[in-house]
């Protein structure tokens, strides 16, 4: 890849808070193969960004939290998105939701709604179940598509994650460790594409 503009900025996280998500690694994994890529990825742990449950009488009160504010500050300096999605029961987490909740609320005039439009982002989970949080990824993908993000058609559900990952992080499945790739290599040049 050559460096005819500058690598595309992704942030890059999971809905879970958990030290030992399955997600989590995914997410990390990305991470590291975005920047192989080509792109600049920054992976974030939300665990570090705890928030309170959205709640409307809090907003009008205290105003968004402060890790709301650095999240949305984050965001505004990245083009993409990848986020590492887990399913409980059938759904989204609810940190991922109320994350999201957060980031989308006005701040001093500006809507958080315009932080996400024309972001392109990419969806991967990670399940010890058979399906590998494939139901949660076709919800993450309406949440986004519905705050104005481009979500890509290409996805990774890692199925039966406790024997997925090897010693170093990596999937032990050559097919998912490709599928992880060209998802990531499709956000990097899509993006390069968009800014060019």
């Amino acid at each position: 890849m050559t460096d005819r503009q500058p690598h595309p900025r992704i942030l890059v996280f999971a809905g879970s808070s958990r030290a030992g998500s399955y997600n989590k690694a995914l997410a990390r994994l990305a991470a590291e193969r975005i920047e192989h890529l080509g792109g600049r990825p920054t992976f974030i742990d939300l665990r570090d960004h705890p928030m309170p449950l959205y709640d409307g009488d809090l907003e009008a009160e205290q105003g968004l939290p402060e890790n709301a504010l650095v999240l949305r500050r984050g965001l505004a300096e990245h083009d993409g998105l990848l986020i590492a999605s887990p399913e409980y029961n059938g759904f989204i987490t609810p940190l991922l939701k109320n994350t999201i909740d957060w980031l989308t609320r006005p701040h001093e005039g500006e809507s958080g709604l315009d932080l996400f439009a024309g972001k392109l982002a990419g969806v991967v989970s990670a399940s010890p179940g058979g399906l590998g949080g494939l139901r949660s990824l076709s919800l993450t993908r309406q949440l986004l598509t519905n705050i104005g993000v481009t979500v890509l058609p290409d996805q990774l559900a890692v199925a039966r994650a406790a024997q997925a990952f090897d010693d170093q992080g990596r999937l032990g499945n050559d097919k998912q460790q490709q599928t992880l790739d060209a998802l990531c290599q499709r956000l990097v040049d899509t993006l390069h594409r968009l800014r060019g």
